[in-house]
């Protein structure tokens, strides 16, 4: 005897409140990201509200109650970022992903840009390259690991310092004359 899984009831505005309230207790996100789960969820499951769906409403409503907040989650996300070596560039573009409106990442972007020296380093540090590898690089070499450090979102002329850097060669020159 096969056993048939009977489709998820439609949704309606306490059900979508419970989804959204599940969400945000699991996950760190914005308002946005919450918005764009309660249209799919809508999306698969149909709705049966007697009003209109509204998703961007109570994900305004999470927002309201503390329980989503985009400039935190903005914060946090960078400061992960910057400690996994990532550069200025690949967090705002992560932040603009996740759909944090550009009032909200701004305090973030600018922290990023302004740890971007300790930020590269730490990404030289993880891929050994420049000061933290083993042996000199050769030219094909260095420029691999310059294009990683460009897909990580260091700017050019801190990619290349770095890369130009001896193994072993002194990073403190490098932090205090950056800024």
């Amino acid at each position: 005897m096969t056993s048939r899984k009977r489709p998820p009831l439609p949704l309606d505005g306490a059900v979508l409140e419970r989804l959204a309230l599940r969400y945000v207790e699991r996950f760190a996100t914005t308002r946005a990201k919450l918005a764009a789960y309660l249209a799919r969820k809508i999306r698969e499951r149909g709705w049966a509200g007697d009003r209109p769906a509204d998703p961007e409403g109570v994900a305004e409503r999470m927002a309201v109650l503390g329980y989503v907040d985009d400039r935190l989650f903005a914060e946090l996300k960078a400061r992960a970022m910057g400690r996994r070596g990532l550069g200025a560039r690949r967090v705002e573009e992560a932040l603009r992903h996740a759909g944090v409106g550009s009032e909200d990442a701004a305090p973030a972007s600018e922290a990023a840009r302004e740890g971007q020296a300790e930020s590269a380093l730490a990404f030289a540090r993880r891929k050994r390259i420049g000061p933290f590898a083993l042996e000199e690089a050769d030219h094909p070499q260095r420029e691999k690991q310059l294009a990683a450090m460009l897909r990580a979102g260091h700017p050019l002329d801190l990619a290349r310092r770095i890369t130009r850097m001896a193994p072993g060669d002194d990073v403190e020159t490098l932090v205090s004359g950056w800024d």
